[in-house]
This record gives C-alpha cells, sequence and structure tokens, in this order.
C-alpha cells in the first residue's frame, strides 16, 4: 500500500483491521484468526487432495492430473507461508529483518498463485487439443511434454515476479507487515508488466478455450442425437439425447477455473486502482487479498463435489484411515487385555 497509510504511533501493533485491536491483548485478533483458519482450511484441504491422488490411479488416467497435482502442491504451499504472517502477528521473534521478511513473502506467494494461474490455463489448453484433435492427442500430449510444461510454469512465474525486489510491491500478501503496507509501493509500470505477462494472457486463453469446447460439445451433441434419433426412427424405438463426453469433465474443470477467477477478480480490480492512485484502502487490500488466497482452499471443495472418481477415491482413503484406526483399537485391546491377564497370574 502507499504511504499514506501510516502505522500506528501509539504503541498498540500494526493492525490492517483496525476493528480487531483489543485492549486487552496485543495483537491483532481478526487477522490472526482469518489467516490462521484459512491456513488449517488450505493445508489440510490440499493434503488430502494429494493423498487422495495417491489413492486412486484412475485419477491419474487424465493428463489434467498433472496440472491439478502441481495446482494442489503450490496451494499446499500458500497455506504452509501463511505460517509466516501468522508468527509475525502474534508477535513471535523473526531472525531476518521486517523488511527482507514481507518482500520473500509477497514473492513467494505470488508466485505460488501465478502456478496456479498458468496451470489453469493449460487445463484449458489441454481440453481444446484433446476435443479438437482427438485422434493425435497421445502423440501430442505425452508426459515428458506435460512434465517440462510444469517447469515452464514454474520457471516463468519465479521471473515474471523476481522484478519486484527492486521494481515494486507484487501484491498486498505481505501488508501485514508494517513495512510492506507502509514502505513498500506499488509500481503503475510493474503492475503493468504483471498484467500484459501474466493475468491477461492466461484469462484469455482460459475465454477462448472454454468457449470452444463448449460450442464444439455443443454441436457433437446435436449430430449425435440426429444421428440417434434418424437411426432410432427406422427402428421404430425412441432415442435419448446423449451428451457430449467430454463436457461433463470440461465442466468440473470450467467451474474450478470460474471460481478462480471469480475470487481474484476483486483482488485484480483493487490492484489495478490502488497501482494508479485512484483507490487505496487496507481493509479493501486485506480482504480481497485474502479472499484470493482463500481459493487454495476452494479447488478441493469444487473438485471433491463434480468428480466421481475423486469421490470413489476420497472415500478408498477414509476407509483406509478407518481400517487403520479400527486395527490400532484392536491391538490395543488385545495388548491391555494380555496384561491384565499376566498380572492376574501374578498374583495367584
Amino acid at each position: 500500500m502507499n504511504s499514506s497509510l501510516v502505522g500506528n504511533q501509539s504503541g498498540r501493533p500494526f493492525c490492517l483491521l483496525a476493528v480487531s485491536y483489543l485492549e486487552t491483548i496485543n495483537f491483532c485478533l481478526l487477522e490472526v484468526v482469518i489467516i490462521v483458519f484459512l491456513m488449517v482450511l488450505i493445508i489440510s484441504g490440499n493434503i488430502i487432495v494429494i493423498f487422495v491422488f495417491h489413492c486412486a490411479p484412475l485419477l491419474n488416467h487424465h493428463t489434467t492430473s498433472y496440472f491439478i497435482q502441481t495446482m494442489a502442491y503450490a496451494d499446499l504451499l500458500v497455506g504452509v507461508s501463511c505460517l509466516v504472517p501468522s508468527l509475525s502477528l502474534l508477535h513471535y521473534p523473526i531472525v531476518l529483518s521486517e523488511s527482507l521478511v514481507c518482500q520473500i513473502f509477497g514473492y513467494v506467494v505470488s508466485v505460488l498463485k501465478s502456478v496456479s494461474m498458468a496451470s489453469l490455463a493449460c487445463i484449458s489448453i489441454d481440453r481444446y487439443i484433446a476435443i479438437t484433435k482427438p485422434l493425435t492427442y497421445n502423440t501430442l500430449v505425452t508426459p515428458w511434454r506435460l512434465r517440462i510444461c510444469i517447469l515452464v510454469i514454474w520457471l516463468y512465474s519465479c521471473l515474471v515476479f523476481l522484478p519486484s525486489f527492486y521494481w515494486g510491491k507484487p501484491g498486498y500478501h505481505g501488508d501485514v507487515f508494517q513495512w510492506c503496507a507502509n514502505s513498500w509501493n506499488t509500481d503503475p509500470y510493474f503492475t503493468l508488466f504483471i498484467v500484459v505477462m501474466l493475468y491477461a494472457p492466461a484469462a484469455f486463453i482460459v475465454c477462448f478455450t472454454y468457449f470452444n469446447i463448449f460450442r464444439i460439445c455443443q454441436q457433437h451433441t446435436k449430430e449425435i442425437n440426429e444421428r440417434r434419433v434418424r437411426f432410432s426412427s427406422q427402428d421404430g424405438e425412441a432415442g435419448e439425447a446423449q451428451p457430449c463426453p467430454d463436457k461433463r469433465y470440461a465442466m468440473v474443470l470450467f467451474r474450478i477455473t470460474s471460481v478462480f477467477y471469480i475470487l481474484w477478480l476483486p483482488y485484480i480490480i483493487y490492484f489495478l486502482l490502488e497501482s494508479s492512485n485512484v483507490y487505496s484502502n487496507r481493509v479493501a487490500s486485506f480482504l480481497t487479498t485474502w479472499l484470493a488466497i482463500s481459493n487454495s482452499f476452494c479447488n478441493c471443495v469444487i473438485y471433491s463435489l463434480s468428480n466421481s472418481v475423486f469421490q470413489k477415491g476420497l472415500k478408498r482413503l477414509s476407509g483406509a484411515i478407518c481400517a487403520s484406526c479400527a486395527r490400532q483399537r484392536v491391538a490395543k485391546d488385545s495388548s491391555a487385555s494380555r496384561s491384565k491377564r499376566s498380572s492376574n497370574g501374578c498374583h495367584v
């Protein structure tokens, strides 16, 4: 945020949400509650997603699983990185200087969210190729090409936000630190650079590919139904409408992408307004930033509710955990009964 947002000099802790300060405590209560709550949800949700992918081999049959797992690992790291502002708000001692910590934290979170955004764009391209070039898809999209693509995503994300250390603030993730909020300013040219290099291309790719995917699926569905009606009329049987087989899976990915951009849109709009010195408000910066970060948990929810194979894997994982707990309980009970019998035998 710009330097007009001056920290509190009265001895109270620096809090972006002024309503969070209470006289009886010496830390920003509301910020801590929001960040810790999101951190727990993000870490637990993405750990479950990663374990389910390992427990359900059918999920790995889709090439998009490479990108979804990449997003899960990136979102998990977002949750882990939230420990940094949480410990800072609770006044735990930090070895490095506050300016360096908040810059590194802002850079790391920006890179991780860039990985998610680029992965969503690659998923849409993958589905577009699968529908437009079904016969050559397996030769075009191979495992080693997918791994190279994921490596390029990580390298590109790191490079795009690297100038933030000397050019301008990449976002408001580190504004829980007073130095980041008051002294690390956004730069309109750097903001334009991020929009041109990341936000705009990713959004354009997603809109273009999914628009064409659904258009082609609708056309395929219409052709299939016409053929079914024609053949069924010859046989004297009524034909049922059949949807495009790729459309259902595309809808799952489209929901994930839509929620991502819905949650990130307020943040991007505020980022543009604040960088242009049109509007600046630290409450708005905090809320839009952590609303965007909450997307790291929403991906888990959408995928678990929309994908039947993922649901089966989740049931398999929960069943394995319950079976393991039951075995441990039985072993504990049997060992306790054996020790009880042996103690009784000693008194005879």
